[in-house]
């Protein structure tokens, strides 16, 4: 299976709109990169999902299920999706129906990418209770449980700890067969790992080429005992490229603070470097399993770079 690529978008989450004072010309910015990747062949439309910027200020954040929404509409092939949506911001069957109705609007281009919820301050700031990570990761068990639910069966009655429901129809389910795509992202080796394998159509992890083929190892074992097919689940990474005339320049371009999201050193293992370099850095997350490189730019509003990455490796 040949590596797919794709863009991780801007929405504002990394203050990528800081320069822009009107928030019109800022989702034109956005939307100029997403019809780009639409006509240069890149896999899918991957939007964060948060409310604050981080880390916070009063800079512009725009809604990730909005934007995808409309973004559904500017584009015609390429897929969309959330990495991740926050399962603690939306109720799960509310998310379902409103994943139901994107994946129609698009014709059946959407992938619902989920996750636990990590960033505090989008709990604090919108009045959400962030608990414990076991809280939030049996939240997401049960969310899981309750979209695929809402996707497949005639009507849904889920009584769990966290939610409940009674008799919930949903209609229309989306387009695609046998359901609509669901990721589960995260690199947590005894419990998200372990979802993953229940559940999750695509996982996602951010980290190096080698800990992504331990942690693909771990989630083969977890398939192995509940029975599922790994060679099912569609292996993703996040990476960042930073491309420069030498690996001193690309890595000194690095910003810091990148630790938050990318363990360890980026610039050792990210798409940073020469373009000789990035080919080889591609060619070593390919080896380790990952079948789709979602690709974030150093400046992730400039459709140029988006392009240039076209150009060198979506041959």
């Amino acid at each position: 299976m040949a590596l797919t690529f794709s863009i991780f978008l801007p929405t504002g989450f990394g203050q990528e709109f800081a320069r822009f004072t009107d928030p019109v010309q800022a989702y034109a910015t956005l939307t100029g990169i997403a019809r780009a990747a639409d006509e240069l062949g890149y896999g899918t439309l991957w939007a964060p999902d948060h409310l604050t910027t981080i880390p916070p200020s009063a800079e512009m954040v725009f809604e990730s299920w909005s934007v995808l929404t409309g973004l559904a509409r500017d584009t015609t092939r390429v897929r969309v999706g959330q990495l991740v949506t926050g399962n603690s911001y939306r109720n799960p069957a509310l998310q379902a129906k409103m994943a139901s109705t994107v994946d129609v609007l698009s014709g059946g281009r959407l992938t619902l990418g989920i996750g636990a919820g990590w960033y505090e301050p989008d709990y604090i700031g919108y009045g959400y209770e962030f608990g414990t990570a076991g809280d939030r990761l049996r939240r997401l068990g049960e969310a899981a449980q309750i979209i695929l639910s809402l996707w497949t069966e005639k009507e849904t009655t889920f009584d769990g700890k966290y939610y409940q429901l009674r008799g919930a129809v949903n209609e229309p389910k989306g387009v695609q067969s046998p359901h609509i795509p669901l990721m589960i992202a995260g690199g947590g080796e005894k419990v998200t790992l372990r979802l993953v394998a229940k559940y999750a159509d695509a996982c996602n992890a951010m980290d190096s080429p080698t800990v992504l083929e331990h942690k693909y190892a771990v989630l083969r074992a977890h398939c192995e005992e509940v029975g599922r097919d790994y060679d099912s689940i569609l292996r993703t990474a996040t990476t960042v490229c930073i491309i420069r005339d030498t690996d001193a320049e690309a890595r000194a371009a690095v910003p810091p603070g990148m630790e938050f999201a990318y363990p360890g050193d980026l610039g050792g293992y990210g798409l940073v470097g020469t373009v000789d370099t990035v080919r080889e850095r591609i060619a070593a997350y390919e080896a380790a399993g990952v079948q789709e490189l979602i690709v974030g730019f150093d400046d992730p509003t400039d459709v140029e770079q988006v392009r240039r990455f076209a150009a060198e490796f979506l041959s």
